[in-house]
């Protein structure tokens, strides 16, 4: 994979539509080996291809950091993963998962309600290309749940009076994502194997049009 050619809006698509469910990488591989990039190309090469492979430890290491500033503060704990769970929500293999175990459980005590949960179906017109799908949470488009957490989020922080405090701890968390995706060595797994594959499931669908 030429990393090179993918640009940044892409990846952003991909990390988007990827399924966020797999476990983290080892902590003695997250922490393996560092060097410095020795061009802009390569920079930038290495950044767009450790984001996409850490994802998972990066959004840990994230929210780790604002749970670290928030230990005194239990309010802005959970305004912190009220903000998460509203970003979670825009990636569509988690908000699919999670809409799945919300209706199971709710099936096992009200039937009914969970019947009105489902998401409604579209009609499949002959002779037009595949549109995409909207993804649906609890019966309700994605951007309600999006908005409603986004909202909820908002009033906590206002409430807590921890706006400065999670601005800090909101960049130093990018910033030390930033500083190992660039000082990172791509290992050899990261290039060739899982990744790779799993960035063509994602993009395969594009080669049908």
């Amino acid at each position: 994979m030429d990393w090179s050619s993918v640009t940044m809006e892409d990846l952003v698509d991909a990390l988007r539509e990827v399924d966020w469910s797999t476990p983290p990488r080892p902590v003695s591989e997250f922490f393996s080996r560092f060097t410095a990039p020795r061009s802009y190309s390569k920079w930038t090469s290495r950044l767009k291809c450790n984001l996409y492979y850490y994802r998972t430890n990066y959004f840990i290491l994230i929210m780790f950091i604002l749970g670290m500033g928030f230990l005194r503060r239990p309010v802005s704990i959970l305004a912190a993963f009220s903000t998460g769970l509203s970003i979670a929500f825009l990636n569509d293999s988690f908000a699919v998962t999670f809409n799945e175990k919300v209706t199971r459980t709710v099936r096992q005590f009200a039937p009914h309600l969970a019947a009105k949960m489902r998401p409604p179906i579209r009609p499949v017109i002959r002779s037009r290309p595949s549109s995409k799908r909207s993804i649906h949470i609890c019966g309700r488009p994605r951007w309600v749940f999006v908005l409603l957490f986004s909202a909820v989020s908002c009033m906590l922080w206002i409430t807590s009076c921890s706006l400065l405090t999670v601005l800090w701890a909101l960049f130093i968390g990018l910033l030390a994502t930033l500083l190992h995706a660039s000082f990172r060595t791509p290992n050899l797994k990261a290039r060739l194997n899982t990744f790779r594959e799993e960035f063509r499931a994602v993009w395969r669908n594009y080669s049908e049009f």
